[in-house]
């Protein structure tokens, strides 16, 4: 819709409210309403003022003046509130320059496609993530400052470790429980959620964001996936807000809690988001050819940019400390940046179902949920551009299962950051990809690195964790 069609629509059907949403640089959606007759069509030339400094790592309180500039293409209405409430996703302006603000990540987004377009490679890049995340019925966690109890408590119904537990208060343990590991594909009754991912099938189809599957996922504890089906950059990060937003909205309604954190669960798979990418020009896919899989020599050297620089890109696509509990050997989470087709312990993997070359794309399998969609996807696509652009050789594939490689075999390899420390030297070290075409400012990357290094870094490295007692208490 444009902003006429918006303003008319609102009119139409006696609309309440007007909800203006936009992500900070952490990837935390905001949002804050007006009543529908403080609405008209300047809005969209003229903005709405906020606030910039009570928004972590934007403007200091003497420069906080800023404005959010609704897209009229991102209209929807919002499925959960009771008053009936017209949400637009919203671009940040500089009340002083009236430019967009180079930390709002959906302006990075819209910079990358327009780098995109000026080299003359392509004109469009489509993206697919497929972002898994846990259902439970409890989480608890306590962080307190002064030496008592330290500690954080998850549960789910289908948990392996509910098997033994004695059923009282009402609550019956009838078996059925989902081994670690175990959770791909089962039936009910192991599998309870059929009826709460179906509802969030239904409300994001009733939005217009279209979904081509949903199951249970490897892991106990209620871990599930719902695939979007492939959208332009800018568009699957919109619906992948969206997305988070009714996965955990819906789960809420059933007396649970959805949570995309990356390794929530000790000991069993954690949440990936496997993204898949491909470059387009003139409605041709850019990715297929006679190479390897299928693929062009293009795609190839898109993989190439991939592999060279993924411990830096793995900073913005897997940010936060948690990530990296999933990033070890032995949960199907590929830390070897090797590129293969059908295998999924590769990095980045070619799917192989089909042979119609609108289908063809790399699925690169790092990347988790925790990531800002804007930043991570306009990321990927600027390491594979820099892979085309110096026609990187991403050498041979690896059509082993790696999981099962010997280090000697290994050797040469890239692996993935052991932290995030070490992910955020990588980035440090290596930006200059990420700053072509201004797409990110280079004061966007200092932001970054120094908020993750200083908020979560280092805050948890100064914390003792419950496990160290355990290690330590009596040496």
């Amino acid at each position: 819709m444009n902003a006429a069609e918006v303003v008319s629509q609102v009119s139409k059907e006696e609309f309440k409210f007007i909800d203006y949403r936009f992500i900070d640089i952490q990837g935390t959606w905001h949002h804050f309403s007006t009543p529908v007759s403080q609405f008209s069509e300047s809005i969209f030339e003229e903005g709405v003022g906020f606030d910039g400094s009570s928004i972590k790592a934007w403007k200091e309180i003497h420069e906080s003046d800023m404005l959010v500039m609704p897209d009229p293409g991102t209209a929807r209405i919002d499925p959960f509130f009771t008053d009936k409430t017209m949400v637009m996703i919203c671009d940040i302006y500089d009340t002083q320059t009236r430019e967009t603000y180079h930390r709002d990540p959906r302006t990075v987004a819209a910079n990358c496609i327009k780098y995109l377009r000026s080299t003359g490679i392509g004109d469009q890049a489509y993206i697919g993530p497929e972002a898994e995340f846990f259902i439970f019925d409890k989480m608890t966690f306590s962080n307190p400052t002064d030496g008592s109890m330290a500690a954080y408590a998850i549960d789910s119904v289908e948990a392996h470790w509910n098997s033994g537990r004695e059923p009282g208060n009402g609550d019956s343990n009838l078996a059925f429980k989902i081994r670690a590991k175990g959770g791909y594909f089962p039936t009910p009754p192991t599998d309870t959620l059929q009826a709460y991912r179906s509802e969030v099938t239904l409300t994001l189809e009733a939005m217009g964001i279209e979904i081509e599957a949903l199951h249970h996922e490897v892991a106990s504890a209620g871990q599930c996936e719902i695939d979007m089906r492939y959208q332009t950059l800018m568009d699957m990060a919109d619906n992948l807000q969206w997305f988070k937003y009714v996965v955990k909205n819906t789960a809420l309604k059933y007396g649970k809690m959805a949570t995309f954190m990356p390794k929530p669960v000790y000991n069993d798979n954690g949440s990936g988001m496997h993204t898949n990418t491909s470059l387009w020009k003139d409605d041709v896919n850019l990715f297929a050819g006679d190479k390897y899989a299928g693929l062009s020599q293009l795609a190839l050297h898109f993989i190439g940019g991939l592999i060279k620089h993924a411990r830096a890109l793995i900073a913005i696509t897997n940010p936060t400390t948690n990530s990296y509990r999933r990033l070890v050997p032995g949960f199907e989470a590929p830390v070897n940046m090797a590129y293969s087709a059908r295998n999924r312990s590769a990095a980045i993997r070619i799917p192989t179902y089909s042979s119609n070359p609108k289908t063809k794309r790399i699925e690169f399998r790092t990347p988790d949920p925790s990531c800002n969609a804007y930043l991570a996807f306009a990321a990927v696509v600027m390491a594979g551009l820099d892979g085309i652009q110096s026609e990187i050789d991403p050498g041979e594939p690896l059509d082993k299962d790696i999981f099962f490689m010997s280090a000697r075999d290994l050797e040469g390899i890239i692996t993935a950051p052991m932290s995030l420390n070490q992910a955020l030297d990588s980035l440090e070290a290596d930006n200059d990809w990420l700053l072509k075409g201004d797409v990110f400012s280079a004061d966007l990357l200092e932001t970054f690195i120094d908020y993750k290094r200083r908020d979560e870094v280092d805050t948890l490295r100064q914390r003792p964790h419950p496990f160290e007692f355990e290690l330590y208490h009596d040496c």
